[in-house]
């Protein structure tokens, strides 16, 4: 979708935003999802043993232990946010979307990102918001 930019660039000047939804037939949790699974098969398939080991650790960390696989979920959340990876956001807003966390949990997760990481995070809650939306559309 391409937009007009307005305010200190020239409204001739299109640009995209970069989190919209660039098909209407798919939505932006479908093109995410299956971006990642994509990607993440291409570099699992070349078989290095660092990456492999990076994904499997990751995989592992967030199972249930001493805290339950929703907390851990919860904390991805938080870090995702104050450390502003979108990518990561969805994927811990998907995770948690499907855990059961009920959208009043998830804003709580965004206030606090908001307290520990500053305003520099209120984009990232605009589009954690338009995603979450999004899952609950589904």
């Amino acid at each position: 979708m391409m937009m007009k930019a307005t305010g200190n660039i020239s409204s001739t000047t299109p640009f995209l935003l970069p989190y919209t939804k660039t098909s209407d037939k798919m939505s932006i949790v479908s093109e995410f999802n299956d971006y990642r699974t994509k990607m993440n098969d291409k570099i699992l398939g070349e078989d290095n043993k660092v990456l492999k080991r990076f994904f499997n650790l990751d995989t592992n960390a967030y199972k249930d232990g001493a805290l339950d696989k929703k907390t851990k979920e919860l904390l991805g959340l938080v870090a995702s946010m104050v450390l502003r990876c979108d990518d990561c956001i969805r994927y811990h807003l998907g995770t948690c979307f499907e855990l059961g966390v009920t959208k009043a949990e998830a804003y709580e997760v965004f206030a606090i990102a908001n307290l520990v990481g500053g305003s520099i995070c209120i984009p990232h809650t605009r589009r954690a918001v338009e995603y979450w939306e999004a899952l609950e559309a589904e």
